[in-house]
């Protein structure tokens, strides 16, 4: 019982159930929800068990760090993604090609925290190269030094996360450039003279990236809710560390609201992504 492991426990046993019946955990289910649901239209989530403030208050303050780790990870996914998405399609089964394979397999058959522990032994603990936990140095001070701890606390988690999650968008692109090279506008387009450079960009790669574009909503949410692992292996202070630990210490105040946004932060992912589609592709807005 989450409501008691809050409680001395050597309070009255009487004086227990008499706050259990004030807050309402009595009620039928049904009654809590409704409750639980009313609360939520006016801001308020309710109370962690454990921490004892309010969770809105305890989500801002790890939601902060998730959302600049995951902007930093999406910058470098795609950064990573896109030259090597284009390197193995344009020479496809060439050893460019075989080699960006190589790394997908690799990076697709090795488990997340395995990956992500590998690169905190090697990076952190025998090179000393990145911090291995937090999110900001205990003695940054001012404007830029908070802004340069920040970010170099980021940069080792950001990197790993981003080679893990290129894999998919990677394939895709490749995908893409390779059944693009054979359709009937490109052949056009070479029997007209046109120099290979201009077919592969402006015909050929330009019709690849749409969908990739549109993969960046799911991205980046999929990133702010996805990023339970690296945040526990790293100890970095982010929504996905407080829902681990929410599980574990049984804090479901905390739990229902982070599951809650998790899913809404899903629904905004379909929705842009299908806005970025209806920009970048004529052919959706006419339909």
């Amino acid at each position: 019982d989450p409501f008691s492991g809050s409680i001395n426990p050597n309070t009255d046993p009487k004086q227990i159930e008499a706050l259990k019946r004030a807050a309402g955990l009595y009620d039928p289910w049904y009654v809590q929800y409704c409750r639980w649901v009313g609360n939520l239209f006016h801001g308020d989530l309710g109370t962690s068990y454990i921490q004892h403030v309010p969770v809105v208050s305890l989500i801002a303050d790890r939601a902060n760090n998730t959302f600049w780790l995951s902007l930093l990870t999406t910058i470098l996914t795609y950064s990573i993604a896109i030259p090597l998405g284009i390197t193995a399609g344009r020479h496809q089964d060439e050893w460019q090609d075989t080699s960006v394979q190589i790394f997908n397999y690799i990076t697709l058959a090795t488990p997340g925290f395995v990956f992500y522990i590998l690169g905190l032994w090697l990076f952190g603990f025998t090179l000393g190269w990145f911090p291995i936990s937090g999110s900001v140095s205990a003695n940054a001070s001012g404007f830029w030094g908070v802004l340069g701890s920040r970010l170099y606390h980021m940069i080792l988690p950001a990197v790993l996360y981003a080679l893990i999650t290129t894999t998919g968008i990677v394939q895709y692109l490749r995908t893409g450039i390779v059944d693009n090279k054979v359709e009937d506008y490109v052949r056009t387009a070479r029997s007209k003279g046109v120099p290979e450079n201009v077919v592969f960009h402006k015909h050929i790669l330009r019709n690849s990236l749409l969908p990739i574009a549109a993969f960046l909503g799911n991205t980046i949410t999929g990133l702010l809710s996805g990023s339970m692992i690296i945040e526990s292996v790293f100890s970095y202070p982010g929504m996905g560390k407080l829902f681990l630990d929410s599980i574990s210490q049984r804090d479901y105040t905390t739990l229902t609201a982070l599951i809650l946004i998790f899913g809404i932060l899903t629904l905004i992912g379909n929705l842009l992504s299908d806005i970025i589609m209806s920009i970048i592709d004529p052919r959706i807005r006419i339909q």
